[in-house]
């Protein structure tokens, strides 16, 4: 019978793809460190290594801007959805149901 395939967290992942982008063990040691196969640190450096660069980018994710334009695009939402529930309460009351 298989074994149940290890799920790991993101604050995990962050752990050993920093310890590896760091340079000071090799992958193999961290690897049987953390009781990781090799490819798996392997991937989580890379994907460090390009969320990275993005990380201190300005106006690109969570800033004002986006917020605004969320509560914009929510607050018409919230509009057109009260505007058609209005709408199907007064074809209901006039078929009588």
């Amino acid at each position: 019978m298989k074994a149940k395939r290890k799920r790991h967290d993101n604050a995990f992942k962050a752990k050993v793809g920093l310890e590896a982008l760091k340079g000071i063990k090799t992958i193999q040691a961290i690897a049987k460190e953390f009781d990781l196969h090799p490819m798996q640190v392997s991937e989580w450096k890379r994907k460090l290594q390009e969320i990275l660069p993005g990380a201190f980018e300005r106006g690109k994710k969570g800033g004002p801007d986006d917020f605004e334009a969320e509560r914009e695009k929510l607050h018409s939402k919230i509009g057109q959805l009260t505007i058609e529930l209005d709408f199907v309460i007064k074809k209901s009351k006039q078929l009588g149901l």
